[in-house]
């Protein structure tokens, strides 16, 4: 939905979910393990995440060091391993910085679990969005099994609700809705009928601008 909505207004597309999932695929590559990030936060501050659109796929992929990761970020062991990444405070902070830059200068939609509450607490329009986690596990079984990425149902809701857990009770950035989110409920929507009315909220909010 927020793809679709930062394509239908023009404006740039950041997941910062997958900032926090290339970051832990870099650790996991390098066997930094989380409680060894601190010590070797030098190297890993110098990692470079970036957001491209492809034309053919109509897509935008995430980039590490120029590096096309969008498969790798969404393979079960990085799923497994990304809250105990993204739960260390020099992460979130590091992250956090970089989302800000990134909207600095606004015409941005941004996707992430801590977004209205601390990267963006003054965003002109926040949506909490939310679903039954069977229907968001079997959409991300779904998505990945058209990817060709081999995954199991059971698997994808057991780490679902586990990160949810872990995300909702950390101490840093915990995952909550803003005072002055709009809930949306997309349980039983289709991508198109959520994107639609996604996209009536901005353009709301945009014309109260003038």
């Amino acid at each position: 939905m927020a793809k679709a909505l930062a394509k239908s207004l023009g404006y740039l597309f950041i997941d910062s979910g997958a900032m926090y999932r290339a970051f832990s695929l870099y650790c996991i590559e390098q066997n930094i393990e989380p409680f060894q990030v601190k010590q070797n936060f030098d190297k890993l501050k110098n990692i470079q995440i970036q957001f491209q659109f492809d034309d053919d796929k109509d897509f935008y992929f995430t980039q590490l060091n120029n590096t096309n990761v969008e498969e790798e970020i969404r393979q079960p062991y990085v799923s497994a391993k990304v809250s105990d990444y993204s739960k260390l405070k020099i992460v979130r902070d590091f992250m956090v910085d970089q989302q800000q830059k990134i909207g600095i200068d606004k015409g941005v939609v941004m996707d992430g679990r801590d977004i209205g509450t601390v990267v963006f607490p003054n965003a002109e329009l926040k949506i909490f969005m939310t679903a039954m986690p069977e229907v968001r596990a079997n959409r991300r079984y779904n998505e990945l099994i058209a990817k060709g990425i081999n995954v199991s149902y059971d698997q994808i809701l057991k780490n679902l609700v586990e990160r949810d857990k872990i995300d909702s009770t950390r101490k840093e950035s915990p995952l909550k809705k803003a005072d002055d989110a709009i809930t949306l409920d997309n349980t039983d929507m289709t991508r198109e009928q959520q994107a639609k009315l996604a996209l009536t909220w901005a353009e709301g909010v945009i014309a109260s601008f003038g």
